[in-house]
């Protein structure tokens, strides 16, 4: 979900496994040369989700990476099965209630423009709820500061080695 701390805590992970840090929206703007924002208003959402499966399939399939995928990437079918075939992922939860309080600032949610804030935030939670729940490992994140966020993670992923 956006606003949780994919970034943040896909990149603390990845200096501490030693591996590289991929944040497929950043990705996205860098090769498309615009915010996903303006990437939304001027080619379409539909343009944006087609980019992002593309690129996302390929990233997935790379070693020693850390990814953090767009809040809604996990709701297309063929990238979520390449992630459950090649990767073992985490839903970082946090409570919707937080979540606005995050998002109030950010000017750069664009399914969050010209909407109201709090039923546009619970409501794309709960549509999404359900299939964040297919990540291997689910993490409460609310009350928990990034590096515990981190070291949980790992602990999953080294025991999920094993």
């Amino acid at each position: 979900m956006m606003g949780v701390g994919k970034s943040t805590i896909g990149k603390g992970l990845a200096s501490k496994l030693s591996y590289k840090f991929i944040d497929i929206d950043r990705l996205i703007e860098k090769k498309e040369g615009s915010t996903i924002e303006a990437i939304f208003v001027n080619k379409s959402e539909s343009y944006f989700r087609s980019l992002e499966n593309r690129i996302t399939l390929h990233e997935l399939k790379k070693e020693n990476t850390v990814i953090s995928l767009g809040g809604g990437a996990f709701l297309n079918n063929s990238i979520r099965r390449a992630v459950k075939n090649y990767s073992i992922s985490f839903w970082l939860d946090v409570n919707h209630n937080i979540l606005i309080k995050r998002l109030k600032k950010s000017k750069k949610r664009p399914l969050l423009l010209k909407k109201n804030l709090d039923t546009t935030v619970k409501k794309i939670y709960l549509e999404r709820k359900k299939t964040y729940s297919e990540a291997s490992f689910k993490i409460r994140c609310e009350n928990l500061k990034p590096e515990l966020i981190v070291n949980k993670i790992l602990d999953l992923y080294e025991n999920s080695r094993d």
